[in-house]
């Protein structure tokens, strides 16, 4: 194994700068697991300015030097077309790298070496890392990476992060590079490069960027690049645009396809005898699967077994069914509440006071009840089946089955993330959907993740309470997806803006690692608590003061109509005030509501279906508000509310007229 020294920090000298490296390359090919590995927890995750996309930043300690590591969105070129690609160029062009780590996928080694190049061109300090080569092997894949090297002329090192191979060597790498390889230089046809000398030779300014890439990116008609080269050449500007023109005008075709052609040409000779497949390969069941799961015909039975067996089984019976009822039950309501008022009715002598703590808003007795007796085994239970899934590379490969019926709804296959992490928490969901292509695409999934989209605590309470009543889940379900159809084809119609493009790589399907698993449960379980037991705390501190001012009574008497119209008890009001500061906790009422027997099988249903609706939660809203802004965050606010109620009123009525779960 390579060692570099120590890993401990020496102490920074006056003077002393710290470096940064940044690493690049292609969506799933690794990136996230080797800046995980070399940063442990010290990570900050912020939007890039002016965008809306998160870029990773942490500390390492690397030869006992601190660096900063960035791990910038996926990018599959440095003539960019998402905003992903043009906030990854922007890290490049602005914060000057030290050291630039190219991550690509072992097993499609001669398709991402074109972006290789692309850097090597741009004379950037770049690392090859040829990751993943645990897959690759295992397809009987043989990759020379010295003979790789040599043809490239900069560091190669094979790794498979995921498993914890080849990081010391990269860290060897970082640190140890002085500037001082020598990269080939790769030459296109004579034609082409006599274009690209005449616009490179006409540049006077200083650029990060080679005036080689910057050349050939004016010549693919590059917005940012011709935005920039305008910006730093002042008058010669023009003389360069009226070259690029020419230049365009005489060639008559696409530029940017003469490029990827000859740049292919270029790759394909790299590889000649680097990568050696065999002659006859073995599919193994990974591979299977991963056929399985992206055709329709055998994908949607696959997808139907992973929700019956991960959400309805083990987030719904064992979750919100036998770890509720320990919890909840055996240890709140028959050990916790009763010692903590017996404690505190002995230190507090009010009975005003008592009544914030244990009463029936009570801070433990209801928020830190509901917290940690029937929200926490419902998001755990749901946070470990996500990240088992998505350990495994089931997610990419199930947004391929769907998108062709997501694009009906204005989005694309894409919208599945941020869609499934919904049934978690849409809170969440929401910030995650900053990564859809487009504007329009990011506002149609937030209406369908507040509207449509029950999150894993609301989700599993309520498959526990129907499920208990014949045909109620069933009724439940179809209005959800009707809803959800309805909307996202109106919403497809009537929202202007351009359609989305669709493209993603597949990260190998493999079995998932326990720790790997534990680790995003565990990160994601803090998040979300450290969000909820302060909300929920506040809502019992709020309904406590509503109850002692009256004002609480109230809100219940001028809901009570409502109520009515949908056919429910008035206690039902109380289910969905407290689902307005977080829609599981509307969940958990409709839980105290069922035990005490309050409420038929067509009103829990109908129950149910509109507090499922109803409007999103305090946190879910103002996430809206930052990413979305006001007037969009409130209009989807009011046409949810709206939409909560009238279906709500609508589906009462057909169950009393036709009978069922009467």
């Amino acid at each position: 194994m390579a060692t570099c020294g120590t890993n401990q920090p020496h102490k920074q000298k006056n003077g002393d700068t710290i470096k940064r490296v940044a690493l690049v390359g292609n969506p799933n090919v690794g990136k996230s697991v080797l800046f995980n590995a070399l940063t442990g927890a010290y990570v900050t995750v912020s939007n890039y300015p002016g965008t809306s996309v998160e870029v990773s930043r942490g500390s390492a300690i690397i030869e006992g030097r601190i660096w900063q590591v960035i791990d910038t969105p996926g990018m599959y070129s440095i003539h960019t077309i998402t905003e992903e690609e043009r906030v990854a160029r922007e890290i490049i062009l602005h914060e000057t790298p030290d050291v630039v780590v190219h991550v690509l996928d072992a097993r499609n080694l001669e398709r991402m070496l074109a972006m290789t190049i692309q850097l090597i061109e741009a004379e950037l300090p770049v690392i090859l890392v040829v990751n993943i080569m645990d897959e690759a092997e295992r397809m009987g894949l043989k990759i020379d990476l010295e003979l790789l090297q040599q043809r490239l002329g900069i560091p190669v090192i094979g790794a498979a992060t995921a498993r914890k191979r080849g990081l010391d060597e990269i860290r060897c790498a970082i640190a140890g590079y002085r500037g001082d390889a020598e990269p080939q230089r790769f030459s296109y046809s004579r034609l082409l490069e006599e274009n690209v000398a005449e616009v490179a030779g006409l540049m006077k300014a200083d650029y990060i960027l080679s005036r080689r890439t910057l050349a050939l990116l004016l010549l693919q008609q590059d917005e940012e690049i011709t935005e920039l080269v305008r910006q730093r050449e002042g008058s010669q500007y023009e003389v360069i645009v009226e070259k690029v023109n020419g230049i365009a005008f005489e060639r008559r075709e696409s530029f940017h396809l003469d490029l990827s052609l000859e740049r292919n040409d270029i790759v394909r000779r790299i590889t000649q005898g680097v990568v050696v497949a065999p002659e006859k390969r073995v599919i193994t069941w990974a591979e299977r699967l991963s056929s399985w799961s992206v055709q329709p015909l055998t994908g949607v039975p696959l997808l139907m077994l992973v929700l019956y067996f991960g959400l309805y089984k083990f987030v719904g019976d064992f979750g919100a069914g036998t770890l509720v009822d320990l919890l909840e039950n055996k240890i709140f309501v028959e050990r916790v509440n009763p010692w903590v008022t017996a404690q505190l009715k002995q230190l507090i002598p009010w009975e005003i006071i008592q009544e914030l703590f244990v009463g029936e808003y009570g801070i433990i007795t209801l928020g830190i009840r509901y917290a940690v007796g029937i929200i926490l085994p419902i998001v755990a239970t749901f946070f470990i089946f996500f990240s088992f899934l998505e350990d495994t590379g089931y997610f990419p490969r199930l947004a391929l089955l769907v998108d062709r019926v997501f694009k009906k709804f204005g989005m694309t296959g894409r919208a599945v993330i941020p869609m499934v992490l919904g049934f978690g928490c849409d809170t969440m969901a929401t910030m995650v959907t900053r990564t859809l292509e487009t504007v329009r695409e990011r506002i149609i999934a937030t209406i369908l993740l507040s509207l449509a989209i029950p999150c894993s605590a609301q989700l599993g309470v309520i498959i526990a309470l129907l499920s208990k009543a014949p045909g109620a889940l069933a009724v439940w379900s179809i209005c959800l997806l009707l809803l959800f159809m309805v909307v996202g084809l109106l919403a497809a119609r009537l929202m202007p803006g351009e359609a989305p493009m669709f493209y993603m790589e597949l990260p190998p399907m493999r079995l998932p690692q326990f720790s790997n698993v534990l680790t995003k449960t565990y990160t994601r379980m803090q998040w979300y608590f450290m969000e909820i037991l302060p909300l929920f705390v506040l809502a019992s501190v709020l309904l406590w003061l509503g109850k002692v001012t009256g004002f609480f009574e109230k809100a219940v008497d001028a809901m009570t109509p409502v109520m009515a119209s949908l056919g429910l008890p008035r206690e039902t009001a109380v289910a969905f005030i407290f689902g307005f500061f977080r829609r599981d906790y509307g969940a958990a009422g409709l839980y105290d509501l069922q035990t005490k027997g309050l409420m038929n099988p067509r009103q829990l249903t109908v129950a149910a279906v509109t507090l499922t609706l109803f409007i999103p939660c305090v946190a879910q809203f103002l996430i809206m508000k930052k990413e979305r802004g006001w007037k969009v965050a409130g209009a989807i606010g009011v046409f949810v509310s709206l939409t909560a109620f009238g279906s709500g009123y609508l589906l009462n009525q057909f169950l009393l007229v036709t009978g069922i779960l009467t």
